[in-house]
């Protein structure tokens, strides 16, 4: 039904000028402590789900409300439970890789779903003396705009910035690294935010990190990726393929 209404040019082929650019996927080990507090939020997420299906179906909502759960415990387990005392295994690499990045004086945009998570990243970089710019939903335009333009001019060692107000409408190409702390379902949506620095007047190669969790939510979200972007292809070359997730499917998500 589109295809005829659709001229695809793909920015390959438009922007021949622009730097190469190199994606990366960095496993995270958790540590023993998190691994069976992730654990132990899987094996209540499919017992909680399966009681409910007793009854009914689990609905999308309640299967999603779970998942997200476990991607917020992949990233720090005080996004789940405040009063947990362990650390985090993603949150210590992101910190080796940003202070050897520092080290080689590159500037860095580091894109998360979650606020609290960036508010974790801020604390420490606070403490470590380290600069930064910070974005979110809630910053408003004036203040968005001068970040922007504070970071443009060398403000800022890295720019902090909620995955989906960071998706379009900034022009961020003074840093050639970016770093995604956790996966998103919808990679189109990633791919926005890494352009942000991979665009026109970029004039050196861009890296692009991904941190997933070794074993977790975060690598099957990360294999339907591959999906994702063949769904998108297959409508804008005219075939008929669906993009809806089934129940069964996001249950396989939390048992497989």
């Amino acid at each position: 039904m589109i295809q005829p209404f659709i001229l695809r040019r793909k920015k390959s082929q438009v922007l021949t000028e622009l730097p190469p650019k190199t994606e990366i996927t960095l496993n995270v080990e958790l540590s023993k402590g998190e691994r069976a507090f992730y654990e132990s939020l899987r094996r209540e997420a499919v017992e909680k789900l399966a009681a409910a299906a007793e009854n009914n179906q689990p609905s999308h909502v309640k299967i999603l409300a779970e998942i997200m759960r476990l991607r917020r415990a992949c990233c720090h387990p005080r996004l789940v439970d405040e009063k947990l005392p362990l650390e985090s295994a993603k949150l210590e690499q992101l910190q080796n890789l940003l202070l050897e990045l520092r080290a080689g004086d590159h500037k860095v945009l580091i894109f998360s779903q979650f606020v609290g998570h960036l508010a974790l990243i801020k604390d420490w970089l606070d403490k470590t003396g380290i600069s930064y710019q910070y974005l979110d939903g809630s910053t408003p335009v004036k203040k968005r705009q001068q970040a922007v333009r504070d970071f443009q001019n060398g403000e800022g060692d890295c720019f902090l910035i909620s995955l989906k107000a960071g998706g379009s409408g900034l022009n961020l190409t003074a840093a050639n690294y970016v770093i995604h702390m956790d996966p998103w379902w919808n990679p189109a949506v990633e791919d926005q935010a890494s352009d942000r620095a991979h665009r026109i007047g970029q004039k050196q190669p861009v890296t692009i990190y991904r941190l997933v969790v070794k074993d977790s939510i975060e690598e099957k979200i990360l294999a339907l990726h591959k999906t994702k972007r063949d769904l998108a292809d297959s409508l804008l070359e005219g075939t008929d393929q669906t993009g809806r997730i089934s129940a069964s499917e996001l249950m396989n998500l939390l048992t497989q």
